[in-house]
């Protein structure tokens, strides 16, 4: 009688086509490669751990900041239209952008794949767009960890997640201390969704039954229009913070704009946002027209407003300055004393 023998293979993870995915890896990585992370004598993609040299940061009182998120189920739209490589910006976006918001710069990211089977084609589009974020911020990939777990997913199904490490000297970290009464606060366009809301959105597309391949606004389908990478907002808040021209920042993510600005509020503070100020984009337009209220719309997407920041009255002309036309801050509010509460008023204009 023969004796049957099983493999890891057989069971459904494929050890073969996970070394070669991050041979794969390493050879992407070494174009975000920085000061910190190019070191000769050790290799970090395929080793046991990363290592990154802060000593080259040449920081007096270095603080080193960090970061985790995800890119929630705008996967699940990735998934189905089989477009992958640009949510890997949207993962790396998700921390850097977080990173910045205490002044840090990022310098190194480490990622996590979770999935039910590898395939090694759909993963390399992936990494592509991980690759690209981390040389948007100046990051350097430098790590991470590629799990194939049958059964515990669903044919094809899979999940991203992100750690970002970054550094700020002590006297240029911001925090809530440096802002102050009658400081304006300033608002920053998003590209669009960026990668929150999408279990709404794809409950909305599945209740009116809406065709993602149809064409919707500058030649864009849908499904492109909604699948737009999250803007990086690193080097300009980081240029802002360098010539002493910010007090406070938010990113707008879950939550919205109100929740998120609250948790910069020192004590005390309060803000005055007048929402008819907000420019939102043609996307939130067309997501409020599915039958979506005003408040649910604040609670749960940017609506156009991707980041925030808190700014002093004389120092507005020299901060406007440095972003470019189509990222252009512009005053939404301002933090007062006064108010015993937050003062929210006005209303976004929806109309086309």
């Amino acid at each position: 009688m023969n004796k049957k023998y099983y493999t890891y293979k057989s069971s459904g993870v494929n050890i073969a086509s996970a070394n070669k995915l991050v041979k794969h890896i390493a050879n992407i990585s070494k174009k975000t490669e920085n000061f910190g992370s190019n070191l000769k004598s050790f290799k970090n993609i395929g080793g046991f751990g990363s290592v990154f040299d802060f000593s080259k940061l040449k920081m007096k009182e270095p603080l080193i900041i960090s970061c985790t998120d995800g890119v929630g189920t705008k996967i699940e739209l990735a998934n189905e239209m089989k477009k992958y490589n640009t949510i890997g910006i949207d993962l790396v976006a998700m921390s850097v952008n977080d990173l910045i918001v205490q002044g840090a710069r990022p310098l190194f990211f480490l990622d996590y794949i979770s999935v039910n089977k590898l395939n090694p084609s759909k993963f390399k589009k992936i990494l592509y767009g991980i690759t690209k974020g981390c040389l948007l911020s100046k990051c350097s990939l430098v790590g991470g960890e590629t799990a194939e777990m049958p059964g515990t997913y669903g044919n094809n199904k899979f999940d991203l997640a992100g750690f970002a490490v970054g550094a700020v000297e002590k006297k240029k970290l911001i925090h809530s201390k440096k802002i102050k009464d009658n400081n304006l606060i300033l608002a920053i366009p998003s590209s669009g969704i960026h990668s929150n809301g999408f279990s709404l959105i794809r409950h909305l597309i599945k209740k009116k039954k809406i065709n993602l391949k149809k064409k919707y606004i500058s030649n864009l389908t849908i499904s492109e229009e909604l699948l737009k990478p999250t803007r990086i907002y690193v080097k300009n808040i980081l240029e802002l913070n360098k010539k002493n021209l910010i007090n406070g920042c938010a990113h707008i993510t879950g939550g919205g704009l109100i929740e998120n600005l609250s948790r910069i509020l020192p004590k005390n503070m309060h803000m005055n946002i007048n929402l008819k100020q907000i420019k939102t984009l043609n996307i939130f337009k067309w997501i409020k027209s599915l039958g979506v209220r005003d408040s649910e719309m604040l609670k749960v997407f940017n609506c156009g407003v991707g980041f925030c920041i808190v700014v002093d009255k004389k120092k507005l002309k020299n901060v406007i300055k440095i972003f470019p036309k189509n990222i252009r801050p512009y005053v939404i509010g301002n933090i007062t004393k006064k108010l015993k509460k937050n003062k929210i008023y006005g209303k976004i204009d929806w109309q086309d």
